[in-house]
């Protein structure tokens, strides 16, 4: 059986609670080998490095999602430093600046609101790529409705820290600009759906040693699983569909993806 790794979940939410053992076995009988869980913020990420502690599959990313930078410490660099430190903790993340639900757009507050939300995401996603230089590790980076400005304030790390785009839902352009600086992209359910034709294009515009898979459970779940839990044995299914799109065999996709994260996770066995 062709092996895949879901280099994106969150098995630490409350959805995973009632049955984590029968998830990570039904992943086990699907072929996924690793899993990588990924933090959101501080007490998320802990709970990402214990899962981590606790299964061999699991690995851990920390990290504050932009979503939450209001809620985040002025300076949490240090702790992330400790738990960055951890052996099973592969990268930082998520982390980066996400404009979607932006006060105005919400229709919530003011543009001064918007300014004051979209300062703080990038003083949040400013430190951790600060600690992610200093300490020779890689990103997981979040972006929606800000990959222009996600670019500018990663671009000055480039040369020292490679991003993994997760989720990723721009164009074949920006697969370029993301490949030609040593980066990658991360692909999700999203490839399957039958919206999902820009996600397919930018897939065709990516070599197939320059992307990764993943589930972003418990969102995303790929056809025929739509609208329900996601988790990370439908790796496979999407792994099926981003073959067939890509024209190679499940075997072949599994040894370059897989290879491909072991080179971007360099931590992780």
């Amino acid at each position: 059986m062709a092996v895949f790794f879901d280099t994106h979940a969150h098995l630490d939410f409350p959805d995973f609670a009632a049955d984590l053992p029968a998830v990570l076995e039904r992943a086990r009988l699907a072929g996924i080998e690793r899993i990588i869980s990924i933090g959101t913020d501080l007490a998320a990420s802990r709970r990402a490095v214990a899962l981590a502690e606790a299964h061999p599959e699991i690995y851990a990313v920390v990290g504050w999602h932009p979503g939450h930078a209001e809620e985040a410490p002025e300076d949490f660099r240090d702790e992330l430093r400790t738990l960055a430190r951890h052996p099973k903790v592969v990268a930082l993340g998520e982390c980066g600046l996400d404009f979607y639900r932006l006060p105005t757009r919400m229709k919530t507050g003011t543009a001064e609101d918007d300014l004051r939300i979209q300062q703080r995401q990038a003083v949040v996603f400013g430190q951790q790529l600060e600690v992610a230089a200093e300490l020779g590790l890689n990103v997981v980076i979040h972006t929606r409705d800000s990959f222009v400005e996600t670019w500018k304030q990663f671009a000055p790390y480039a040369d020292r820290v490679r991003a993994v785009f997760h989720c990723f839902v721009g164009t074949p352009e920006e697969v370029r600009t993301v490949v030609a600086a040593g980066s990658l992209v991360s692909f999700t359910g999203i490839t399957t759906f039958k919206n999902g034709g820009n996600v397919r294009e930018a897939l065709a515009a990516t070599p197939l040693d320059r992307f990764m898979l993943e589930t972003d459970c418990p969102f995303l779940a790929p056809l025929p699983y739509r609208g329900k839990r996601c988790e990370p044995a439908y790796v496979r299914d999407l792994a099926q569909v981003v073959a067939d799109l890509k024209q190679v065999s499940l075997d072949t996709l599994s040894e370059v993806t897989c290879a491909t994260a072991r080179q971007f996770f360099p931590k992780l066995r």
